[in-house]
């Protein structure tokens, strides 16, 4: 049905509207804390290619393996021997663990909204009693706030149910919105951009202990700041099964990472020469205060405006993701047979319903600060999810390249072999950092374990169907 498929362009738009999201906010300010302006541009210039080593292996496997559908967790199963048992158990494990990472991380995204739209509605950071039972005291403020997350949240349940396009489209209008707007401050910014405020370029940096940083252990500060701003490149494979063409999504995925670059560098560097760098490292709105300095007050409504257009465009974008990964690991007889059912117009029902009640369940973290830290938690240990499948696509990727499996000549080989293993050593570095601390990685591999407990559901389905065949 070509009414159900995603052209090129909202592929793209998906992709940069998943990565440019809340994070670009208050990057700056983290990164100028981590790095000298120096260290900042080489770690930006480090993750970028590792990144872009990870896109292309994705683009490359889409193209030549068009049936594994759903996203770079999909490929565990290939790892192994088909139909093993350490197969279809690697793959729903993947699968399990980016499903819970992805819906949880969208409450992150539809909390974050309402402290934007507090710019607009004060009543939001309100403190005033509403209730109280026994110690638990309910202030105004979070009831509103809990008010408008679930009212994003199943508001955009709804629109997606719509079908593929109609949300594709939403999400690309949005999505060009906020990059117009990014580009707009840009602009902007250059008129106002001192060269002297990147002075020293290469000044020490000092952590915890006091101990002088230099531009090495900058630049893997900067890095590991980085990662996170390209979580989401993985979006279009994740869509493949819904495109148009399967070359559209290498084409989206490369134009995406590139486009969600040039914004992040840009601000990153033109925000280091419009405020004083004592300033900005300790600015808690790094993009009000810069273009406050240019603008005067108007600016931090115009900030909050596109921050609320970013923040939409990206709630949509992962919601859509959020239901559409057990969608197709349920196609590839990885996930409960439950996860298959469609709605009139093709969108995964089921998944979408559930996905999005558990994201209800999270969401009742913002009426207590208390179950707000547990959220926080969960967030924080879902690092490992996200990680992992980028190591799993370059592997598999590897994989295809040692055993010629799809390639008619030896030529192309070699080059995929290069940026494979170039992307595998990126992403070990990136697992390396992301979870180095040895408590955040054992209750990541903790959390993606406990899909253990689902897995005899799967396990019998697939016993059945063999019976029955």
């Amino acid at each position: 049905m070509a009414e159900n498929k995603l052209g090129f362009w909202v592929l793209t738009a998906l992709v940069v509207g998943n990565m440019v999201g809340s994070g670009i906010f208050m990057l700056p300010r983290v990164l100028a804390e981590s790095a000298s302006p120096a260290g900042v541009l080489l770690g930006w210039g480090l993750t970028g290619f590792g990144v872009l080593m990870v896109a292309l292996v994705f683009g490359n496997l889409a193209i030549r393996k068009p049936e594994l559908n759903g996203g770079p967790q999909i490929y565990a199963k290939e790892l192994f021997k088909k139909d093993s048992n350490v197969s279809i158990l690697s793959g729903f494990m993947s699968s399990w663990g980016y499903w819970i990472g992805n819906f949880a991380g969208n409450v992150a995204i539809i909390t974050t909204f309402t402290s934007y739209l507090s710019t607009f509605f004060p009543i939001i950071n309100s403190d005033a009693t509403v209730t109280q039972i026994g110690n638990f005291t309910l202030q105004l403020g979070n009831l509103v706030t809990f008010i408008i997350c679930t009212v994003l949240l199943w508001g955009m349940h709804f629109i997606i149910l719509k079908g593929i396009e109609g949300a594709g489209t939403l999400n690309f209008i949005a999505t060009f919105a906020k990059v117009i707007g990014f580009f707009i401050f840009i602009v902007i910014a250059l008129f106002a951009f001192q060269k002297s405020y990147l002075l020293p370029f290469d000044a020490p940096r000092y952590d915890d202990a006091g101990n002088t940083v230099g531009l090495l252990g900058q630049i893997n500060n900067a890095a590991v700041s980085t990662l996170w701003a390209f979580i989401g490149v993985e979006s279009a494979i994740v869509f493949a099964g819904r495109a148009r063409k399967q070359q559209d999504v290498k084409k989206a995925t490369i134009l995406g990472l590139i486009i969600a670059l040039a914004i992040y560098i840009g601000i990153s560097v033109l925000v280091m020469g419009i405020l004083p760098q004592e300033q900005l490292i300790q600015s808690e709105k790094p993009l009000v205060d810069a273009i406050e300095s240019i603008l005067g007050p108007v600016g931090a409504y115009l900030i909050a405006g596109l921050g609320l257009i970013s923040l939409l465009g990206s709630t949509l974008g992962w919601i859509l993701l959020s239901a559409e990964v057990p969608y197709q690991a349920a196609k590839q007889g990885l996930f409960m047979p439950a996860f298959l059912k469609e709605n009139k117009k093709g969108m995964p029902i089921f998944s979408l319903i559930l996905s999005n009640g558990l994201a209800q369940i999270f969401i009742f973290s913002t009426i207590s600060s208390s179950i707000a830290s547990a959220f926080d938690f969960v967030i924080y240990i879902a690092t490992l999810a996200y990680l992992v499948p980028y190591l799993i696509s370059s592997l598999y990727q590897l994989k295809l390249v040692t055993t010629g499996e799809t390639y008619l000549t030896g030529k192309s080989r070699v080059p995929d072999g290069i940026i494979a293993t170039l992307a595998t050593i990126y992403s070990i570095w990136v697992i390396y950092t992301g979870t180095s601390d040895f408590k955040t990685f054992l209750l990541g591999v903790a959390l993606l374990a406990s899909g253990i407990f689902f897995y005899p559901l799967v396990r019998n389905f697939r016993k059945r169907e063999k019976m029955s065949s």
